[in-house]
């Protein structure tokens, strides 16, 4: 035993336990986003797995109904632009199924806006099935005053 109190093999299973915990630093070294969502909406659980294996720290909160619609509407999220979960990350919203890259280049970029939609729920947009299969979509952004513009655009897979 080291002076310490400590051995090495002490030392090294310790560091060993860290690196087995789900949800290592590693894993949630992203921005930490919370997501307002309908508690057995599977297609939300789908995003979130997605968010969650592209390092983001996802937190959640069950909300439904007339409650999520007004956390919409507080948010400044146009009615066109509705989907069925609604976000935080870094002062932005995010509304349906947005992909982690568009996140990550809002959070990079900092434009002055209410955040990113993907209105509906576009299949093959992250959580709405394969990428591979998916239909033509776009992703929006939210300005200030309620008006909207394409910040990417998802071609249809062939």
């Amino acid at each position: 035993m080291s002076q310490s109190g400590y051995s090495r093999r002490t030392f090294l299973g310790g560091l060993a336990t860290l690196a087995a915990l789900p949800g290592s630093l590693s894993a949630q070294s992203g921005p930490a986003i919370h997501v307002l969502k309908d508690p057995n909406c599977g297609c939300c659980g789908a995003w979130i797995g997605i968010l969650q294996k592209e390092g983001f720290g996802v937190t959640t909160e069950p909300s439904a109904g007339v409650a999520l619609i007004r956390e919409k509407m507080a948010r400044g999220v146009p009615q066109t632009m509705a989907s069925c979960h609604t976000a935080d990350v870094e002062g932005y919203v995010i509304e349906g199924h947005v992909p982690a890259a568009d996140i990550r280049r809002l959070l990079s970029e900092r434009p002055d806006a209410v955040g990113l939609a993907v209105p509906g729920m576009p299949y093959g947009s992250p959580g709405m099935g394969p990428e591979d299969r998916r239909e033509a979509y776009d992703v929006h952004l939210i300005r200030r005053d309620g008006t909207t513009e394409v910040f990417t655009a998802y071609a249809a897979a062939e």
